[in-house]
């Protein structure tokens, strides 16, 4: 049995995948919230690079809302961890050494308040995932449950992220701790406006003293950007892979994709690690950014999602190999998505959009269709919606949104086209299930039944009869013919 991965045994690794910082040596500037799998190996990296090149106190905390597990796995390595870069021709593993320390939100969440608080600390970034922000997508407005309403009102210890955040910078205030930027790294349409939202708000809900509300809106930044890395879960292969190149066990590997590119707000009043140096973009305005990416690759991995996993395909890659997927997926960037919106200088969608397929294909990463189909209530606003709504609003008919739109009503009924049960792993299951269930079982009825979730569909898109037309036609075509039969005849 191999020896685990830690300080003790970095010297027995090759030196090509060594860190590139020295682990422990490099003091704490940055709270990370969400210890997920994309923040080790996009921001991580960045991060460590950065410091490599030119220095800096930019030691990572990273902190897990809930999950005990990937927290005791990196406290056992003394916070280091491995990035495989997966291609289909080769494996490229690197140790990194970004973290200063962990913590578990959920046991001790004032440890993490603390932290907030702490002058040290002038960077907070989140990869929470969409919902952990309690906002409508359709409206951006804080809808508290139970839990975020208790953070809000009550002085118990915060149990969710938007509680974590106000009480980190109410404590700070109070301390006198200085300005801090908070910098979220979720796929969310203009995510740092996004993020200030949820704090403005959550400090309104909760009555702060006006003086402390001033104090936030006068020293926190919210820089907004753009984050893209393909990151699956972490499988046994991964680990096998990370200890083959290693040569030491690592229960904390993750794998991803070779590409990387994150686009970020230059707003930081306490100064920030040197992120250009490490390869990101810095930038006045990350959303041109976000939209390309949103819609053009995000809209276009849930279709491939949405159509892989109705056809019985388990991967992305897999899907994508369905004849006529490719050929479907070209013409909604090209016909939907490049006129909804204007992309970055120099940028084209369409070229965008073919590099985003080649990246797709990629059979090395092996993304489930499954996991990229989950939390689609939350993500389809600002990956799908959003075009169609454009285009409508130009006055066009966005023929491939609504089929995507359709592919996901069809997926959330919770069948295959084989008749294999799919699993609806959603913020909104139950008010889907219950949408489907009061509802016709015709295309028409599942349409109006769930362009009724107000949370979702915004009144004028759910209003709007073309787009219900097109969507029932193409939800009638997938139930009578399935995926593969309806792709290949396309004309």
């Amino acid at each position: 049995m191999a020896m685990s991965l830690g300080l003790g045994t970095l010297r027995q690794i090759p030196v090509e995948s060594r860190p590139r910082v020295r682990p422990g040596t490099v003091p704490a500037g940055i709270v990370h919230l969400g210890l997920g799998a994309f923040h080790r190996a996009h921001q991580a990296v960045y991060t460590e690079a950065a410091v490599a090149e030119a220095g800096g106190d930019w030691g990572i905390i990273g902190v897990a809302p809930r999950s005990t597990d990937v927290i005791g796995r990196l406290a056992e390595q003394d916070n280091l961890f491995s990035v495989t870069s997966l291609s289909n021709d080769e494996a490229r593993t690197r140790v990194v050494g970004a973290f200063s320390g962990v913590c578990h939100a959920a046991s001790d969440p004032m440890a993490v308040v603390a932290r907030l608080a702490d002058p040290a600390i002038r960077v907070v970034t989140l990869t929470v995932t969409e919902k952990a922000y309690q906002m409508d997508p359709a409206t951006g407005r804080l809808r508290p449950d139970p839990a975020v309403a208790a953070d809000l009102v009550g002085d118990g210890p915060p149990a969710t992220v938007p509680g974590l955040l106000v009480r980190g910078l109410i404590s700070r205030a109070r301390a006198g701790a200085g300005p801090i930027a908070l910098v979220s790294c979720d796929n969310l349409p203009s995510n740092g406006k996004r993020l200030r939202g949820l704090v403005t708000q959550a400090l309104a809900y909760g009555g702060t003293d006006a003086a402390l509300v001033e104090w936030v809106r006068d020293n926190v930044t919210f820089p907004g950007t753009m984050v893209d890395r393909i990151v699956p879960a972490t499988t046994a292969e991964t680990l096998a892979t990370a200890e083959r190149v290693l040569g030491v066990s690592d229960r904390a590997a993750v794998a991803a994709e070779p590409y990387q590119q994150w686009v970020i707000e230059d707003d930081f009043p306490a100064g920030r690690p040197a992120w250009e140096r490490a390869g990101a973009v810095l930038t006045g305005d990350a959303s041109p950014w976000e939209r390309l990416k949103l819609r053009s690759l995000n809209g276009v991995h849930s279709a491939i999602a949405y159509l892989g996993a109705l056809a019985g395909r388990e991967t992305i890659a897999e899907a994508l190999e369905i004849p006529g997927m490719s050929s479907m997926l070209r013409r909604f960037v090209a016909e939907d998505v490049a006129g909804s919106f204007v992309p970055p200088d120099g940028v084209s969608v369409v070229e965008y959009g073919d590099s985003v397929l080649e990246r797709f294909a990629n059979a090395a990463i092996r993304h489930r269709t499954i996991q990229v189909a989950m939390d689609g209530s939350q993500k389809l606003p600002q990956r799908v919606l959003h075009t169609i709504a454009d285009r409508r609003a130009a006055g066009a008919s966005p023929r491939w949104g609504a089929l995507v739109l359709a592919a996901w009503m069809r997926f959330v009924q919770g069948e295959s086209d084989a008749g294999q049960p799919l699993p609806l792993d959603d913020p909104l299951a139950g008010r889907i299930r219950a949408a489907l269930a009061e509802g016709k079982s015709t295309p028409e009825g599942v349409v109006d039944a769930l362009f009724g979730l107000s949370e979702v569909f915004p009144a004028e898109l759910a209003g709007d009869a073309t787009v219900r037309e097109l969507v029932a036609g193409w939800l009638g075509a997938l139930e009578r013919h399935g995926v593969e039969p309806l792709l290949a005849d396309l004309r």
